[in-house]
């Protein structure tokens, strides 16, 4: 488990060095995450062009692909920033929103994950057992499965793919495959409000911009993550205002 002087080390760099982090992602939650990224010290850009993807990528700090509102389109720009990103060492996550939903967006998920070989897969139980699915034996790989199998599925899954597995959830799971982070931080609101598991994405590359040890990082964004909450849950009765709070507590995380 990551100690709080180390979060709060990994925050301060993130603040300081105010990463640029390339954002394919979806229109649900583009001005939120943007937001997030902002309140939290980094810095964001949505770029979604085929013809920009490799300059944007070279500017960049880390790139996210998130497969929330999908187009054949996107999925070119995708592999273009994937591709560059890899080339070029920049670290890749990959939230494979809604897998398991459709064959457009399983099969995108696993062409990324053999193709581009992301640093790190972040999603939620749901998502992480669809694109397990065709990579891991692990007995239990279905829709619903007991936390313990989720662990196991996703150890099996970072060791076969080398990615960080990062599950979010009522509890958080971090693996590499060897070792396994648990965060039991939040608040119930957080499933009331759209674009929360996004937020977890993009904060994830915002510290893997930063830290190149990717299951501390990983395990810093979701720290960020469950802080936040539990201070505007502290503050929220309602989805509404447990919105805004959100980003303020982002902002005066470590203040």
């Amino acid at each position: 488990m990551i100690e709080q002087p180390v979060f709060i080390d990994n925050l301060k760099k993130v603040r300081e060095k105010s990463p640029l982090i390339h954002s394919i992602t979806n229109y649900v939650v583009m001005n939120y995450t943007a937001n997030a990224l902002l309140a939290i010290g980094a810095s964001p850009v949505m770029a979604h062009a085929r013809e920009e993807m490799e300059e944007m990528v070279s500017i960049s700090s880390a790139l996210v692909l998130n497969l929330g509102t999908l187009s054949n389109k996107w999925i070119e720009s995708m592999h273009i920033a994937g591709k560059e990103a890899k080339k070029i060492g920049k670290p890749i996550v990959l939230d494979p929103v809604g897998a398991g939903a459709t064959f457009m967006r399983t099969r995108t998920a696993h062409i990324i994950m053999e193709e581009i070989e992301p640093a790190i897969i972040r999603g939620n139980a749901s998502e992480i057992l669809a694109v397990a699915k065709s990579v891991v034996s692990t007995k239990g790989v279905e829709s619903t499965v007991a936390p313990e199998d989720v662990i196991e599925i996703g150890k099996e899954l970072a060791l076969k793919t080398g990615s960080i597995i990062s599950i979010s959830g009522k509890t958080d799971y971090i693996t590499d495959g060897k070792n396994v982070h648990i965060i039991e931080q939040g608040h119930p609101l957080m499933g009331r409000v759209t674009g929360t598991g996004c937020v977890a994405s993009v904060l994830t590359a915002a510290f893997a911009a930063v830290n190149s040890d990717y299951l501390s990082a990983s395990t810093c964004a979701m720290m960020a993550m469950g802080n936040a909450a539990e201070q505007a849950g502290k503050e929220a009765s309602a989805p509404g205002t447990f919105n805004y709070k959100f980003i303020d507590a982002l902002y005066n995380l470590g203040k």
